[in-house]
């Protein structure tokens, strides 16, 4: 887990980047809010440790930063208020837990663990067909046991391919699906990138020309000539 702490109390905030390390929590600290928007638009946290009132940017104006920027980042917002409409707010902002200081450390990290847990996402299911076998949580691939290296590319057009389970995909639905939206329609890159990922696979080749129609993935067949 790795966390950022927006503190301004310079010793509270060094005394719990302690603490979290001491529980193998990998803990950075940022003093106001500006810094912290500044560092969370470059590094991913799994939580953000949220003082309320901060100097320069509010605290509350960093929360509805990350609810908009780093969805995948959880807050848990700090305060010296432990008024009920206080912790209303700080909801309504978009934290997802809330901790009134003076607080026990114990406690904390609790807290920390319980909206890690919430946060992480199910690991993306092993892909495999016709002997090849594709994992996008290790971003390996395999071929009847051999480990295949493919561009990032190759892999994303691969995975795109093996996740239809055998439908027709059209160039236009592979170029959506596997590249940016910045790619250009008229591209010939999914000819090209098609074309080294079926070298890189080897024979017999799996994946199918549809003429007039797309790629799929099939059973194998003997060497062919279509791209």
């Amino acid at each position: 887990m790795r966390v950022l702490i927006v503190e301004d109390e310079v010793h509270l905030a060094e005394a719990v980047q302690t603490v979290l390390r001491r529980s193998s929590i990998a803990a950075d600290i940022a003093f106001d809010g500006n810094a912290a928007v500044e560092i969370l638009g470059h590094t991913e946290y799994d939580v953000l440790l949220l003082d309320r009132d901060l100097p320069g940017m509010h605290g509350d104006d960093v929360c509805r930063w990350v609810v908009s920027n780093a969805p995948g980042t959880r807050v848990l917002m700090l305060t010296a208020a432990g008024l009920l409409d206080e912790k209303v707010d700080g909801f309504a902002l978009g934290a997802d837990d809330y901790l009134v200081k003076p607080f026990d450390f114990p406690e904390l990290i609790v807290r920390l663990q319980a909206l890690h847990r919430r946060n992480a996402a199910p690991l993306p299911p092993v892909l495999e067909a016709h002997g090849v076998t594709l994992d996008p949580f290790r971003r390996e691939v395999f071929r009847d046991g051999r480990y295949v290296h493919l561009s990032r590319k190759e892999f994303a057009l691969l995975r795109t391919l093996l996740e239809a389970n055998g439908g027709v995909l059209s160039a236009e639905q592979l170029l959506e699906r596997a590249w940016d939206e910045n790619a250009d329609p008229f591209t010939n890159a999914i000819r090209v990138t098609m074309s080294t990922l079926r070298k890189r696979l080897g024979e017999p080749r799996i994946i199918h020309t549809v003429p007039g129609v797309g790629y799929r993935v099939g059973a194998p067949v003997a060497a062919v000539t279509d791209a």
